[in-house]
């Protein structure tokens, strides 16, 4: 990779172009092996210099708010109104869509930020998660009222960044400090207008981690001291132990090769070859990309976690907390899709903070909450929704299913006839252009834009989803594949909502619907393939096929052995799928009558 200069596969774009589609797809992820998605290594700079900026504003923040000396890192680094106020510092900038999700990694080129643009501006596409079931939720469209509650939480967050901590008599019992703790009556207005803005639009709620740092606020609003530190001990534990057992499927070997491959320190191409079964015929995860995968990943991110809330050892306490701090410094180390760089950082930290700063042997131990009911209900709540998301993921999102780079996520591939995907800069009054458009004013080959969009789609097949994404692509379109435009649905997901982060629950029908209202493509100009997670009882995947005219067009199902044994380009065709309803036969399908390849 060049510092200034993308790495793009050694072909011409007009000859990239002009290739049948499985063949473009090939050339795409044998590349990927060697160069992952051949990013210049100027980007990485920017990116580490947005973490510099964003580790030293929130330290300032929170120490000089706080009557403490920012380089004293020995009088502070344990403090915990720190701790609090870099949590809500985090929370504000994901709040704005300036960590995770942000700039050219993510798809936010020209403009690098989507987020707070989008959100404070009325008339951007909102989308609710039940708007036929909660009142006051119903439209796409987002209202002065919307913005008003959005800016309010921007504003709250500032307001407690900003003003010193109390004295409370919990913390005055627990140890000595003369810095308390942030004023819980500043946080208790976040709950609710979280909780509100989620239901008018889940994409906020999602872009702020709410799933992870709601409940953190809500225990240090509500909880005395003691029992706060171990509620957040809880729930750090609860979210690397649900993303552990995420990892226990047939899909995450397969995550580990393409992140290697995409690891910009990571120059050694044999290193990245090893991890595939026989470059460059076949790339399937190796056996040693599976020990990776799930040694390195899945046992680490399971076990480890339960000794840090159960030993009462310093030195086994010491090397627990070595080691989680290496696994989140690592992934960060990768920059992975959606580059969620600034949460990786937020747990390092908050590791050292809680098992180090107040280890189980000086009364912060599982067992020394105030009431052992307290703990029950604490530890059922918050694995309440990665229970019911792995079992009905079509229910909740991926994370808070606390499945966070596992490879079993909802995903979509959007497809457009010829010309019509310029309808969308032409109808729309966004804040950001589509992805070609936004590429175009880097670079105005048309065809070098078209190359480095399908980086996107050879990505995806390299994961399971995305061969069974392109199969039915392959069987819906047949021979137009290869004149048809064919996307990755996060970005245009980034396009219509200012962000994502690997949910396709972002980016459904519903999110199709609003842009058919705006849009009013014809019948074939505008296709969706959409896939749901694996439910971790079942051994398939739901499906739909979506035109944006006629809506949800066929719903089937597909065997996840198919996909993860395929090559991502296909070489076989589509895998099977069975088919349970069409709308052109207006009725259900027998299982079993209804396959198709």
């Amino acid at each position: 990779m060049g510092f200034r200069t993308d790495t793009l596969p050694d072909i011409e774009p007009a000859e990239f172009v002009s290739l049948p589609f499985r063949d473009r797809i090939r050339v795409l992820v044998t590349h990927w092996v060697d160069y992952g998605g051949g990013t210049a290594k100027m980007v990485h700079t920017i990116y580490c210099a947005k973490l510099i900026l964003y580790i030293t504003g929130g330290i300032a923040i929170a120490t000089l708010t706080s009557g403490l000396t920012t380089l004293d890192v020995g009088t502070w680094w344990n403090e915990p109104i720190v701790y609090q106020k870099f949590v809500l510092w985090t929370v504000l900038l994901e709040c704005m869509g300036l960590a995770g999700a942000w700039g050219p990694l993510c798809g936010h080129i020209s403009p690098m930020t989507g987020g707070i643009r989008y959100w404070i501006r009325p008339g951007t596409i909102r989308q609710p998660p039940w708007p036929d079931k909660v009142p006051f939720t119903r439209g796409d469209t987002r209202t002065v009222v919307d913005v008003l509650i959005y800016g309010t939480i921007l504003v709250n967050c500032i307001v407690v960044l900003a003003l010193p901590g109390i004295e409370t008599d919990s913390i005055s019992r627990a140890l000595p400090t003369d810095s308390g703790l942030v004023d819980p009556a500043l946080l208790l207005p976040l709950i609710p207008l979280f909780v509100v803005i989620g239901l008018r639009d889940k994409v906020i709620f999602i872009a702020a981690r709410g799933e992870q740092y709601l409940p953190a606020i809500v225990f240090f609003a509500i909880l005395p001291f003691v029992d706060m530190i171990i509620a957040l001990k809880l729930l750090i534990v609860v979210v690397w132990i649900g993303a552990g057992i995420s990892k226990l499927g047939s899909h995450f070997s397969m995550v580990v090769p393409v992140m290697i491959s995409n690891t910009p320190w990571v120059a050694w191409k044999r290193v990245k070859q090893a991890h595939y079964r026989s470059y460059p015929h076949d790339l399937l995860p190796s056996r040693m990309a599976g020990g990776v995968a799930h040694v390195l990943g899945t046992l680490v991110e399971v076990a480890t976690p339960l000794v840090l809330l159960f030993s009462t050892n310093r030195t086994v306490t010491l090397i627990a907390v070595v080691l989680m701090v290496a696994f989140h410094l690592f992934i960060l180390s990768t920059f992975p899709l959606a580059v969620p760089l600034e949460w990786n950082l937020v747990f390092a930290y908050a590791t050292v903070f809680l098992f180090l700063g107040f280890p189980a042997w000086n009364g912060y131990g599982i067992g020394d909450m105030s009431s052992a009911w307290l703990t029950a209900a604490i530890a059922a709540a918050l694995m309440f929704f990665p229970v019911l998301g792995n079992l009905r993921p079509d229910l909740v999102s991926f994370l808070p299913s606390m499945r966070q780079y596992a490879g079993n996520w909802s995903s979509a591939t959007w497809a457009f006839a010829p010309g019509a995907e310029a309808k969308i800069d032409r109808s729309f009054n966004l804040p950001s252009k589509i992805t070609k458009t936004q590429l175009m004013t880097v670079n105005p080959d048309a065809d070098t834009a078209e190359m480095i969009l399908h980086m996107s789609l050879g990505w995806r097949a390299m994961h399971s989803q995305g061969r069974a994404l392109l199969s039915l692509m392959m069987r819906q379109l047949g021979r137009d594949i290869d004149t048809y435009s064919l996307r990755e649905g996060e970005d245009g997901c980034n396009t219509m909502l200012g962000f994502n982060f690997g949910d396709g629950h972002l980016h459904n029908e519903r999110l199709i619907e609003a842009i058919q209202r705006r849009c009013q493509f014809a019948p074939g100009e505008f296709i969706v393939a959409w896939i749901e997670s694996q439910p971790i009882h079942k051994r398939v995947q739901e499906y739909k096929i979506i035109d944006a005219a006629r809506g949800v067009i066929e719903k089937g199902t597909y065997r996840v052995s198919d996909a993860v044994t395929e090559q991502p380009w296909l070489p076989n065709g589509p895998i099977p799928f069975d088919v349970h309803w069409t709308a052109d036969a207006g009725h259900h399908v027998s299982p079993g009558h209804g396959t198709a390849r």
